[in-house]
């Protein structure tokens, strides 16, 4: 397994997630998103595992801000999540092809 968590360190769905892999003993790399967020490939790979959409978070201010609900292209947002990782709904947890937003065991179990 080779896991990647990328979320903020004051977020507490990601601190719970690297507690969830720390108390299995399962080597992790936390990437944190406020000083170095997803490559375009990374991006692609997670999209393409969870869907662009659903790696958004509505509930954060950037979100209307930067005018987010009118976008409909789906270049334009990728664009403005590679800009702005505070869009980025945390944690993500990547395993290869395998990827997760937010907190869920469920889905981690079955990677080990």
């Amino acid at each position: 397994m080779n896991i990647q968590i990328f979320g903020l360190k004051k977020c507490f769905d990601t601190k719970k997630a690297e507690r969830y892999f720390k108390e299995r003993r399962i080597n992790y790399q936390f990437i944190d998103l406020s000083i170095k967020g997803l490559s375009k490939g990374e991006l692609q790979s997670v999209s393409a595992a969870v869907g662009l959409n659903n790696l958004i978070d509505r509930e954060v201010k950037d979100y209307k801000k930067l005018n987010m609900d009118r976008i409909v292209s789906a270049n334009l947002r990728e664009e403005m999540l590679l800009k702005h990782p505070s869009l980025y709904k945390t944690p993500i947890v990547r395993n290869g092809r395998q990827a997760t937003v937010g907190y869920v065991p469920d889905v981690w179990q079955s990677w080990e």
